[in-house]
C-alpha cells in the first residue's frame, strides 16, 4: 500500500511538472500568429492541458467497478473564479466516467433507439462516484489580456481512456471498447483478452 503512494505522489510531480513546463513553453505559432513571442493577434487563443488519474476497485467476481479516487489536473490560465473552475472541471469528468462505465445506446432490429428515456439510460449519479479532486494549475495564457484558458472543454476527454487504463492494470486485461460494463470486463477475463 505505502508503495501505491509513493508511486502516485512521484505521478502528480511528473504530471504537475510537465503542465507547468508546457504552459511555460508559451504557445506557439498558429493561423492567428505567433503567440510565443508575445503577438496577441490571436487575442483569446490557448490551449488547455489537463490530466486525470483515478484509482479503481474491479469485482472479480461480477465485474463491477468502482472509482475510489478520482482527480483532475488542469491548468486553468488564470481562474478568475476558482470555484467555478473547480465545478466545471468536476462536471466534466464526471460526464466522462458516466460514458467511460455506463452510458451506451441500445437500438432494436428496426434500428429504433430501445433506452430514449432517463429510466433506460444509465448515468452516474453522486451514490456512483467519489468527490473528484481538483489541482488548478495557473500558467497564464498569454493570448489573453486577462490569461484565461477554456476550462469547460477539457475534462471531459481524459476519463475514458484514465478509466479504461485504471481497469486494464487491475484486472491485467486490456479493454478496448466502452462502456466498461460488468459484462465486458467479464468477458475480457473469461476469453484472456
Amino acid at each position: 500500500m505505502l508503495a501505491q503512494r509513493l508511486h502516485r505522489v512521484a505521478c502528480f510531480a511528473a504530471v504537475l511538472a510537465l503542465l507547468i513546463l508546457a504552459g511555460c513553453s508559451g504557445g506557439g505559432s498558429s493561423q492567428y500568429g505567433d503567440t510565443a513571442g508575445g503577438d496577441t493577434a490571436g487575442a483569446g487563443e490557448g490551449n488547455s492541458f489537463g490530466v486525470h488519474l483515478v484509482d479503481v476497485a474491479v469485482d472479480p467476481d461480477t465485474g463491477k467497478t468502482e472509482i475510489l479516487r478520482y482527480t483532475a489536473i488542469q491548468d486553468a490560465g488564470k481562474a478568475v473564479h476558482p470555484s467555478y473552475v473547480e465545478g466545471q472541471i468536476q462536471g466534466g469528468a464526471v460526464q466522462g466516467i458516466g460514458r467511460a462505465l455506463n452510458e451506451e445506446y441500445y437500438f432494436g432490429d428496426n434500428g429504433q433507439m430501445m433506452n430514449s428515456s432517463f429510466l433506460d439510460y444509465r448515468m452516474p449519479t453522486s451514490l456512483d462516484l467519489p468527490m473528484i479532486d481538483t489541482v488548478i494549475v495557473e500558467v497564464a495564457n498569454p493570448g489573453h489580456p486577462y490569461g484565461v484558458r477554456g476550462v469547460g472543454e477539457v475534462p471531459i476527454v481524459p476519463p475514458l481512456a484514465a478509466v479504461a487504463n485504471a481497469v486494464g492494470a487491475a484486472t491485467g486485461q486490456r479493454l478496448t471498447s466502452l462502456p466498461i460494463t460488468p459484462g465486458s470486463v467479464l468477458e475480457a477475463g473469461w476469453n484472456g483478452k
